[in-house]
C-alpha cells in the first residue's frame, strides 16, 4: 500500500527546499515562479525509535522502516483552476496523491520574490483554499448534466443511487465550494464520501499546514489564530535543508547550536503518518524487525494479508503483544511465561504498536 502527500503552495514559498530537505534529493531550485514543473518524488522513512529498541532486543540484521512518498507540485497561482500560471497541469497532479502539505510563507526577505509582492500567510492560504475549491466546482459542474442524462436511462436501483448523487452535489457540495469551503470541513457523512469518491475532489483530501519560518524564529511562538483548528508545523526550510546536507553527527550539533533537540522534518513525517489516518504493526526477529503500514481500523486477517497473501487467506489466528510490553520482558520467551502474549482471532482491530505472529494455513 502506498501513501503519498503533495507539498502545495504559492511559487516562492520553500516547497522545493523543503522538498530537498526532506528527500535529501538534489533537485531543481531557483528565485523564479515555476522553477518547478514536472512535480519530483521522493520516499521518505517514517521516524519509529520502536524499530531500533526491538531490533537491539532481537539483535536483528536489518531494520525496514514505514515510507511515504513526498510529491513536490509546482507552484499554484490565483486562477489556477482556469489555466492560470500551468494551474491545470498543476491541479491534476494533486488530485494524484492522498494528502497535501500547504507550505505557507512566513517568513521576509528582500532576496526572494513573494508573487503578490508581500509576504501575507493568511491570503496565501485562502488563495490556494480557493483555486482548490473553485476546481472542485467545475468538476461539479461538468458531472451534473451528466449526473441528469443518466436518469433518463437508469435503471430502478441505479436511478435512486444517481438521484442521491444529484442531491448531495446540488444541495450540499456546490453551495460550499461556491463559499470557499473545502469539502473535508463540511461534516460529509461516511456514505456520502464513498458516493462521491469516483469524482476525485481535491478538497475532501486531509491537509496539514507547514509553515516557512525565518532562522531567527525558530525557537518563538507564532500564533495564527485563523489556523487554530489545523495542524500547523513552524518548520524553517533552510535550516532544515542545511542539517539535510551535513552527517547524522554534525546535524546533531548544528541543531544544538539554534536551540534544536529535533528537526522539524521529523514532525512533518509523522504527522503526515497521522494525517493519512494511518498506524503500524510490528515483527521482529534475528533476521529482520519491521513496520507494516496499514490504515486505522484494519481487522487482523487483512494486516496479515499486508505480509503475504498467503497470510490473508489461511489466517487461523495472531499472536500479540505491544512493543513496551515486549520490550520489558526482554523477549518473547519471557513475555508467554507472564501471559502477556495474547491469541487473537479473525475479528481483532489492529493496533498500533502491536508486535505480530501469525497463525495460517498454507
Amino acid at each position: 500500500m502506498s501513501f503519498s502527500i503533495g507539498i502545495v503552495g504559492l511559487p516562492n514559498v520553500g516547497k522545493s527546499t523543503l522538498f530537498k530537505a526532506l528527500t535529501r534529493k538534489q533537485i531543481d531550485i531557483a528565485n523564479y515562479p515555476f522553477c518547478t514543473i514536472e512535480p519530483n518524488k521522493g520516499i521518505v522513512e517514517v521516524p519509529d525509535e520502536r524499530l531500533d529498541k526491538l531490533a537491539q532486543m532481537s539483535k536483528s540484521e536489518k531494520i525496514i522502516r514505514s515510507t511515504i512518498e513526498f510529491v513536490d507540485i509546482a507552484g499554484l497561482v490565483k486562477g489556477a483552476h482556469q489555466g492560470e500560471g500551468l494551474g491545470n497541469q498543476f491541479l491534476s497532479h494533486i488530485r494524484e496523491v492522498d494528502a497535501i502539505c500547504q507550505v505557507v510563507r512566513h517568513f521576509k526577505s528582500s532576496d526572494i520574490i513573494h508573487v503578490s509582492g508581500q509576504v501575507n500567510p493568511k491570503d496565501d492560504i485562502e488563495v490556494i483554499n480557493l483555486e482548490l475549491a473553485f476546481a472542485d466546482l467545475e468538476t461539479v459542474e461538468k458531472h451534473l448534466p451528466k449526473l441528469k442524462d443518466k436518469l433518463k436511462s437508469a435503471a430502478t436501483k441505479e436511478e435512486k443511487e444517481t438521484r442521491k448523487i444529484i442531491d448531495l452535489l446540488e444541495n450540499k457540495i456546490k453551495p460550499a465550494l461556491e463559499n470557499g469551503q473545502l469539502l473535508r470541513q463540511i461534516g460529509l457523512a461516511e456514505d456520502e464520501k464513498s458516493s462521491i469518491r469516483y469524482l476525485n475532489f481535491l478538497t475532501p483530501k486531509p491537509m496539514l499546514y507547514l509553515l516557512n519560518i525565518a532562522e531567527d524564529d525558530v525557537n518563538k511562538q507564532i500564533s495564527l489564530p485563523f489556523l487554530a483548528d489545523e495542524i500547523v508545523i513552524p518548520v524553517c526550510a533552510q535550516l532544515e535543508a542545511d542539517v539535510a546536507d551535513l552527517s547524522k553527527e554534525e546535524g546533531e550539533e548544528y541543531l544544538k547550536s539554534v536551540g534544536l533537540t529535533m528537526t522539524g522534518l521529523d514532525r512533518i513525517i509523522t504527522e503526515s503518518y497521522k494525517t493519512l489516518n494511518l498506524i503500524s504493526f510490528l515483527t521482529t526477529g534475528p533476521k529482520e524487525t519491521r513496520s507494516w503500514t496499514i490504515l486505522r481500523g484494519t481487522l487482523a486477517p487483512q494486516a496479515a494479508g499486508k505480509i503475504h497473501g498467503d497470510f490473508e487467506r489461511g489466517f487461523i489466528s495472531v499472536e500479540v503483544i505491544n512493543w513496551q510490553d515486549l520490550l520489558n520482558a526482554a523477549g518473547a520467551v519471557s513475555a508467554k511465561e507472564k501471559g502477556l502474549i495474547r491469541l487473537e482471532g479473525r475479528e481483532y482491530e489492529m493496533r498500533d504498536g502491536d508486535v505480530c505472529v501469525f497463525r495460517f494455513n498454507v
